[in-house]
Order: structure tokens, then sequence, then C-alpha cells
């Protein structure tokens, strides 16, 4: 089963071709994932969704923890309650795994990782995001001969789309 990550900057369309992924494939899907949390247009946290419905603050100005990631505090407690629910329900049936994204913040919670790899170790197909950071875990996930790492740009989002699906598809029996 394809397990595909995206990496890339901020803002070149990953999230948005894991959507449009979704929609060509007509695949039940399982999983979840990051949102933006805006205040008189600024950014003040993040929401971390599952595709059934559960939300949670993943990360927000106003969380107190040890865990942080910049301005941010880390909501440890509502990543493992989304997040960790949406990949192991996603895992029971045979749905695509979404997960979007694997990045610093989910970083700081060791049963997040667990739950990743996994999913990583099973026979469902992933489509997700991965941050562009090295550290050990995000660069043991890179070095999996079963992971295709694919970059994202402003030149070649549109262009990527066709080339995923095939992926999937070619799988897919």
């Amino acid at each position: 089963m394809p397990k595909v990550l995206l990496t890339g900057k901020p803002g070149t369309g990953k999230t948005t071709l894991i959507k449009k992924v979704i929609e060509e494939l007509k695949r039940e899907t399982g999983g979840f994932y990051t949102e933006e949390i805006r205040e008189r247009d600024k950014r003040v946290g993040f929401k971390i969704k599952s595709l059934n419905g559960e939300e949670g603050i993943l990360a927000h100005i106003n969380v107190r923890s040890k865990f942080r990631v910049g301005k941010y505090g880390v909501n440890i407690e509502d990543l493992e309650r989304v997040g960790i629910l949406a990949i192991k329900e996603a895992m029971e049936g045979d749905k695509l795994i979404v997960m979007d994204e694997i990045g610093r913040m989910e970083l700081y919670s060791k049963k997040f990782q667990q739950q990743v790899l996994s999913c990583l170790e099973s026979n469902r197909s992933l489509l997700g995001t991965i941050q562009d950071r090295h550290n050990e875990f995000l660069d043991k996930i890179r070095k999996r001969e079963d992971v295709t790492i694919i970059r994202v740009t402003p030149k070649n989002r549109d262009l990527l789309l066709p080339q995923i699906i095939r992926l999937f598809r070619k799988n897919a029996n």
C-alpha cells in the first residue's frame, strides 16, 4: 500500500493537494489535519481536527505548556485525544489514512510518534504531510523505503495531482 508524504515550505499547497487527491480517489478516509486559528487576521494558534469531526486545540498563544513552538504552547492532551484516536480509527477500517501534518508540535508526544510508526508499519495506505525540517524522528520516517516523499513547490503543485493519483491507483489492487 502506498505511503505518500508531501513536504515543502508553508503555503505551497500541500493541504490543498491532499484535499484534491481525496476528492479524486473517492475513497473512505480517516485521520486528521491541522488548521490555523485566526483572530483579527492574526494567527493565534492551531486546531487539530479528525476527519470524523472531533477537534481540539493543538497549540495556542494562550496555552500554558512546557512544550512550546515559538510563541505557541502545545496542548499534548488534545493532540493525543484527537490525533491518536483518529489514526487508530482509520487503521481499523480499510480507509486511506490522512495525517496533515507530522511536524514539530506533534513531536512532543511519544505516544503520537508511536502511533505514526504503527501506521507506517501497517499495510494501510497513507497520505500526509511531513514538515520540511530535520530531527531524528522526521528523518527516520524519510529514510523508510516504503515511504514516498514528494516535494511541493508553487511551480510543481498543479502537476503533482495525476502523479499522486497514479501511485494510489497502481497499488489499489
